[in-house]
């Protein structure tokens, strides 16, 4: 119960720091911002793959049924940080930007018989940018404006899950969110002459809601060495609350005039429905493959959109401003003797590569397509005290690619996971 409470006060401090922003991306200016993987350390040597594993040592969010498998005798404390530079490149011209920022913070255990519980915090998507351009006015070589576009947030959740066994080959889960955040932009235009009005607008949303996932796993086994997993995930479309706020500022350094205008929309945000299906192959507990598909229904989401047509300003939602989201991931992962007594043969090799479809519409064109690769190491703990904790390393290579800003990142994930022997009793002789 210790630890349990030390776990808690841990993520408790870490809230913070886990809501800070994980990109610098001027596309997550639109919709909900950049989508996080919410996967872990783990998942992320093998670009993300999750929906088919289920480990004893190590903890699957993204498929609550996988709790089931969980070691009955340890306590798992899991975090994990990243790094990342991106470079971002537009008509030739090149710019790069870095950023660091927790990831996210797991603690799993046991309770009864292949039935465990996860508690944590997750990232579900991230704003973060801050960029201008300045240009003369039409028709003039003396008066310039200058369009300044900056933004900050994201939504955050904070879960608990349990999946349960009541077979040996098939198990079910649920994690329950708590899902709340902040979405902050502004957009700010102004001109070198003092006689021509600025004008500013900031979109503010303050959300929170219930956010549920189930998931599913069925095992076979085909051979004496060889089992298959089929996993599947399920979340419907959710409500968030929360009022959607826009001010529209418009000012004259000359007159000294400044008008205000404030427009809100009660409860109009949503989240979408989401699948997810995986098959993992596992031959002698030593190479596992597997691939993932997930669909993201967001077409159905209606977004908050300030208009301004023949002086009839409005801020209303706004249908068709997203794309159904469709994500492919192929990986897996080697350790030729988790128990061996040779150091490099218990270290877990990892590999995989994505593809992904936008959820964003950009000036009513799909935003841009992600490719990505990545490769990890999972390396055992081993000393006097405990051998059975991992580090987890990996880098990650994304392209974005769409007729706007091309963005290459190189990310860099470390995570940890604490696995002590928890449970048992020891002996004094």
């Amino acid at each position: 119960m210790k630890k349990l409470l030390i776990a808690f006060l841990l993520m408790t401090s870490t809230a913070t720091a886990l809501a800070q922003s994980g990109t610098n991306s001027p596309y997550s200016q639109f919709g909900y911002g950049v989508l996080a993987d919410q996967s872990q350390s783990m998942n992320r040597g093998m670009n993300g793959l999750a929906y088919g594993f289920h480990e004893h040592n190590q903890v699957n969010v993204l498929n609550p049924a996988s709790y089931s498998a969980l070691d009955s005798l340890s306590f798992f404390f899991d975090a994990g940080i990243s790094g990342q530079i991106t470079n971002f490149k537009e008509n030739g011209v090149k710019r790069n930007a870095k950023n660091a920022n927790l990831e996210y913070i797991v603690g799993a255990f046991r309770i009864f018989r292949r039935t465990g519980v996860t508690f944590g915090l997750l990232p579900y998507s991230n704003v973060g940018y801050n960029y201008y351009n300045t240009d003369y006015v039409d028709g003039t070589k003396t008066t310039t404006y200058t369009n300044t576009y900056a933004g900050d947030g994201g939504l955050h959740r904070l879960f608990i899950g349990v999946g349960w066994a009541p077979i040996k080959q098939l198990a079910v889960g649920v994690n329950v969110s708590y899902m709340w955040g902040e979405l902050n932009n502004s957009a700010i235009n102004s001109y070198s002459d003092a006689s021509v009005n600025s004008l500013a607008k900031l979109y503010m949303a303050d959300l929170k809601g219930v956010y549920v996932d189930v998931g599913l796993q069925y095992t076979a086994k085909v051979s004496k060495k060889d089992w298959v997993t089929l996993g599947v995930t399920f979340s419907p479309k959710q409500k968030l609350n929360g009022s959607p706020e826009c001010i529209v500022f418009s000012n004259n350094a000359q007159t000294q005039v400044a008008d205000t205008t404030n427009y809100s929309i009660k409860k109009g945000m949503k989240l979408p429905l989401t699948i997810g299906a995986g098959l993992m192959w596992n031959h002698d507990n030593k190479l596992k493959i597997g691939f993932d598909g997930q669909y993201m229904k967001w077409e159905d989401i209606a977004f908050p959109q300030y208009t301004n047509v023949n002086n009839q300003a409005k801020y209303t939602l706004q249908d068709n401003y997203f794309s159904n989201r469709a994500k492919f991931t192929l990986g897996g992962e080697y350790c030729p003797g988790e128990r061996s007594r040779n150091f490099f043969k218990r270290i877990h090799y990892r590999a995989g590569i994505s593809y992904t479809t936008p959820y964003l519409k950009i000036n009513g064109q799909d935003g841009p397509k992600e490719k990505a690769a990545s490769i990890g190491f999972g390396i055992p703990i081993i000393n006097g005290y405990n051998n059975r904790s991992m580090l987890h390393i990996s880098g990650q290579w994304v392209q974005s690619t769409d007729a706007f800003i091309k963005e290459n990142t190189f990310r860099i994930n470390i995570g940890f996971t604490f696995n002590e022997r928890w449970f048992a009793k020891f002996k004094v002789q």
